[in-house]
Formats: C-alpha cells, structure tokens, sequence
C-alpha cells in the first residue's frame, strides 16, 4: 500500500508541473502552445474556462486512445481531471510577460516543466493522460521514436488550433519545434522507455484493492 501511494504522490506531482508548464507557456504571451491554441480558442468561443476545456478535450482523447488499444488507468482520470483543476488555480497566480524576452524565457521553462512532468506522471505506469497515451501509442504502432510523434502531434493541433482562432506566434513554433525534442533529453537524463512501461489499468488498480485484500501489501 505505501508503495502504491508513492506512485500516487509522485504521478500527482508530474501533473503539478504539467499545469505549471501549460500555465507558463499561456502567460508567456508569445503564441500559445499547440494544445493550448486548440483550447483556448474553444474556451473563448465556448465561455468555458481553459482548465474546463482541457477535461473535456481529455475525455474525447480517452476514447481514441482506449480504441487504438491503450490501457486506461487511473492515471488517465486523475490527468483528464486534476491537470484542468490545477491550470485553473495556477492560472491567475502567475503574470504574464511584459515582454518578448521574459516571454522566451517563460516559454523554455514551461517546456522543460512540462517535459518533467510528463516523466513523472507516467512513470508510475498507473496509466498515461490522454495526450502522451496519443503519443507513446503512435509510437508503439509506428516505431518511430517518441519525440518525433510528439512534434507530429502537436504540429496538427497548432494547425487545428489555428483554424479555431487561436493565439500562433513565434513561441508557438518554438514549442513545436523544441517539446519533442525536450522530452526525448529528459526520458534520456532519466533512462525512461515509455515505451516499455506496462501501466495499471483501472481493472487491475480494483483487483489489487478488493479482490486481493489478503494481499494487498506483497503485491503494492
């Protein structure tokens, strides 16, 4: 169990620093990341507020991934939910950039912030969030490494973004040209193959926990 609560903690604190890193690359002011062109238009178009728009985006997400036969784990809600609730806290406690330079910076920081989250919420293999499920299931189909499906990725939702109304800047390119390449050094630094991670479907999180009582602490 306390080992199980260890990898709770830690994929919660992966998706801290991915709403840090969302939130950053927004106040930038510079272009908006691709995602974050695709949800911000339909949050200005919709009313809804960004984080809001992120569940719901998630929520669709989920149910291509699961189709091309991705696990779904508790991981994947927790992400759908606690990613648009934390943007939406961040959000206004964060300035944003008076001008291009500071942008820029915000900008790489909010990268490498979301690059480090990405490790550390699918690390604990309880399931992967609807945007890096994409990802690391492109990349198990193709076999093309991860950092080039994600730049594939995130190189069509700028496009969609775009054509929704989205905020396209140069920090937009910036963020498609370097998130792929961000990740890729940080699964490096940290000797991580997303690929081979075997994450904890929600089928197998209820066996461990009330099918098994009697063995819930060897198997944890």
């Amino acid at each position: 169990m306390k080992a199980f609560i260890i990898r709770l903690l830690t994929m919660i604190t992966g998706l801290i620093f991915f709403a840090a890193g969302i939130v950053l690359a927004i106040k930038a002011n510079i272009g908006y990341a691709p995602w974050d062109i695709f949800h911000v238009g339909i949050a200005n178009t919709t009313g809804l507020s960004i984080g809001l728009v992120s569940i719901f985006v998630g929520i669709i997400l989920v149910i291509i991934v699961v189709i091309l036969g991705e696990k779904l784990g508790i991981g994947t809600i927790l992400n759908m939910v606690l990613i648009g609730l934390f943007i939406d806290i961040l959000f206004p406690l964060v300035p944003a950039a008076f001008n291009p330079v500071i942008g820029t910076v915000m900008l790489v920081a909010g990268i490498f912030l979301l690059s480090i989250g990405t490790y550390f919420y699918i690390r604990p293999a309880l399931g992967a969030g609807p945007r890096d499920s994409l990802m690391t299931v492109l990349a198990r189909k193709t076999k093309f490494p991860v950092g080039l499906c994600r730049c594939v990725i995130e190189f069509s939702v700028t496009i969609a973004g775009w054509l929704l109304g989205g905020m396209v800047g140069f920090g937009t390119i910036i963020f498609v040209i370097a998130i792929g390449f961000c990740i890729q050094i940080t699964f490096k630094v940290f000797k991580f193959d997303v690929t081979a991670i075997k994450h904890e479907n929600l089928r197998e999180t209820y066996m461990r926990f009330f099918q098994n009582p009697a063995g819930n602490e060897k198997q944890c």
